[in-house]
């Protein structure tokens, strides 16, 4: 509720400050492209290439700053709203994108929305046995963990680039082409790597923001919480359903996600009364993460659930 109205109080006050006395929008010195989370600014950057020195590329949200919870400032609309190209996820937490860009109307800006790309390949939130909370009909909006879903979104990066400035098309496809295979080269090798581990299911204490991941290698999961839930605090019944999961599946690995304290992981492993099983970190990518990459943080994720599978 408090992050609605203050998101609500930002979309009046743009409104008022970009209406009142004839505000004109800045002069920039470079073509202005702003993203909301850390994927799409690596994406983005990633296909522009040379050409990244020419543009003023934007990341609405710092290091460590969670989707969910993001309040954006006056300043932070007044980018998004006046730039040449906006790019972001489109899901349940960028509803306030919407509503600015509607109480804010810019001729000149692009706004390419990431589930209008996914369509009808979208998922919804699901809840699975054991997991807190209720079923809700929402598209589960963690898209970028899927590398397939990642190859559809550079492309159409690429061809909101090239209608920003046709002039350098070919640099933008000679980037994507390079990026592209980089994709799906990992994605091979998840392919490769699941198909033939032991195990393919994952025990995940913790909220469960990989539903792309999982659907695009057959993979199963149990977890405490779905992807956008809020609550932090798992019930008993939730504690215990997880901890006789962990002892009827044999599981030597425990996930939680990099924004996790630990303590409902070590919580379920001493309900399990089981004195073998490691916590591993599987990466969101909700907020960014310093010195890495898209790519790498992918990697990463591939390395953790070769252990947690094995």
């Amino acid at each position: 509720m408090k992050r609605s109205l203050a998101i609500l109080l930002a979309v009046c006050m743009l409104a008022a400050l970009l209406s009142g006395c004839g505000a004109a929008p800045a002069e920039k010195d470079k073509p202005q492209i702003v993203t909301t989370i850390f994927p799409i600014y690596d994406w983005t950057k990633n296909l522009l290439g040379d050409r990244a020195e020419e543009v003023d590329l934007i990341m609405l949200l710092d290091d460590g700053v969670d989707m969910h919870s993001f309040q954006p400032s006056v300043g932070d609309m007044l980018k998004m709203t006046e730039c040449d190209l906006l790019i972001y996820v489109g899901g349940e937490s960028d509803e306030w994108i919407d509503e600015a860009l509607e109480a804010n109307p810019n001729p000149k800006r692009t706004a390419l929305r990431l589930m209008d790309v996914l369509g009808e390949r979208a998922l919804e939130e699901e809840l699975v046995e054991g997991m807190e909370g209720e079923a809700e009909d929402t598209p589960d909006e963690h898209i970028w963990l899927s590398l397939k879903n990642a190859a559809l979104f550079c492309a159409a990066i690429r061809d909101a680039l090239t209608a920003l400035d046709g002039e350098h098309a070919r640099s933008y496809e000679a980037a994507y082409a390079v990026y592209a295979s980089k994709l799906e080269t990992l994605d091979a090798s998840y392919q490769a790597a699941l198909d033939t581990a032991p195990q393919h299911t994952l025990l995940v204490a913790d909220r469960f923001p990989f539903r792309y991941l999982v659907e695009d290698y057959g993979l199963d999961y149990y977890a405490a919480f779905s992807g956008c839930s809020a609550e932090t605090e798992a019930s008993f019944a939730t504690v215990v359903f997880l901890s006789d999961k962990l002892n009827e599946l044999g599981l030597k690995q425990i996930c939680v996600i990099e924004t996790s304290d630990g303590r409902l992981a070590d919580t379920v492993i001493r309900t399990a009364e089981r004195d073998d099983v490691g916590v591993l970190t599987l990466h969101s990518m909700q907020g960014a993460v310093g010195g890495e990459s898209y790519l790498s943080l992918m990697e990463k994720n591939l390395d953790v659930l070769r252990e947690a599978l094995n």
